[in-house]
């Protein structure tokens, strides 16, 4: 089970929830069902208003996870991340620092999400 800590000048403190990896569900469905405030509109990586920094606690290497078409489309239009990182990403399965929450399947790796 990760743990997913979320942090943001929305919140009082940082606030750490435990997920379960693999179960399919998003980010944001784990946000929205902890009640953190975390923006969205769409729920489909269509908007883009859900992106957060994602960044691995553990130290250890980043656990890849696929980047939807929409995902990649989205975050590389608003500046978040580049064609060098999606090639990186599809290719040496090292993830963006930047995601959709509505997209990100959580894995089993302790991570901070900063939004």
């Amino acid at each position: 089970m990760p743990n997913v800590t979320f942090s943001s000048p929305q919140l009082k403190k940082d606030i750490t929830v435990y997920a379960v990896a693999g179960d399919t569900k998003t980010l944001l469905a784990v946000a929205k069902a902890n009640k953190i405030p975390l923006s969205f509109e769409c729920e489909n990586g269509e908007c883009g208003s859900c992106p957060v920094e994602v960044s691995v606690l553990s130290g250890k290497r980043k656990i890849g996870t696929a980047l939807t078409e929409k995902e990649k489309l989205v975050l590389k239009l608003a500046g978040k991340i580049t064609a060098a990182q999606i090639i990186d990403a599809e290719t040496n399965d090292i993830p963006p620092p930047w995601r959709l929450a509505c997209q990100m399947v959580l894995r089993d790796e302790d991570i901070l999400v900063k939004f």
